[in-house]
C-alpha cells in the first residue's frame, strides 16, 4: 500500500459520520421493523393461546365423554338380562306352589339355556378345563391331589369354578384340582 492511499484512508471524509437526516431515516425504517415483529409476536401469541384453548376443551369434552361412556357400558348387557330376571322370578314363585318338581326342573333348564346363548350372543364362552393339561395362562390351581390313575397327572382332575373368555380373552380363570 503506498503512502497515499493510507493518507486518503485516514482523511476525515472517509470517516465522516452520518448526517442527521440519513440517521433519522433509517431510525424510522427499524422503528417500522419492529412494530412489524411486534406486531407478528402478537398474532402468534393470539393463535397459540386460541389453540391451547381449544386443546384443553377438546380435553375436558374427551375426559367428559369416557366418563359418560364407563357409566353407561354395561346398560346393553344389563338390559338383555333383564328378561332372564324376570324368568327366574317366575320360576322362583312357581317353585313355592309346584308340585311337579320335573316341570320345575325343566323351566329351570330352559332359563339355564336362555342365559347361556345369551351369553354366547354377548362373545362370552366357557373354557373346558377337565381332563385338560393344566394351563396357567388360563387356570389356577387351587389344590394338587393325586390322580386317580397315570393318565391324570399334570391334568385337571376337577373344576371348582367354570373359566371364561370373552372375544378370545380370558376375563375369569378357571378353578381347579389339578392330578399329581
Amino acid at each position: 500500500m503506498s503512502t497515499e492511499e493510507i493518507v486518503n484512508n485516514n482523511s476525515p471524509e472517509a470517516n465522516e459520520p452520518e448526517t442527521g437526516k440519513q440517521f433519522a431515516e433509517e431510525a424510522g425504517k427499524a422503528e417500522d421493523v419492529l412494530k412489524s415483529l411486534e406486531k407478528q409476536v402478537a398474532e402468534l401469541n393470539d393463535k397459540y393461546l386460541r389453540l391451547y384453548a381449544e386443546y384443553d376443551n377438546f380435553r375436558k369434552r374427551s375426559a367428559r365423554e369416557r366418563a359418560e361412556y364407563l357409566s353407561t357400558a354395561g346398560e346393553e348387557v344389563l338390559k338383555s338380562l333383564l328378561p332372564i330376571a324376570d324368568d327366574f322370578e317366575r320360576g322362583v314363585k312357581a317353585g313355592e306352589t309346584a308340585t311337579d318338581i320335573k316341570a320345575l326342573h325343566e323351566g329351570m333348564h330352559l332359563i339355564f339355556n336362555k342365559f347361556q346363548s345369551l351369553l354366547k350372543s354377548k362373545g362370552i364362552e366357557t373354557m373346558p378345563s377337565t381332563g385338560a393339561p393344566f394351563d396357567p395362562e388360563t387356570m389356577e390351581a387351587i389344590t394338587s391331589i393325586a390322580a386317580p390313575n397315570a393318565d391324570l397327572v399334570g391334568k385337571v382332575v376337577d373344576e371348582v369354578e367354570k373359566g371364561y373368555k370373552m372375544n378370545g380373552k380370558v376375563i375369569r380363570f378357571a378353578k381347579v384340582v389339578v392330578g399329581s
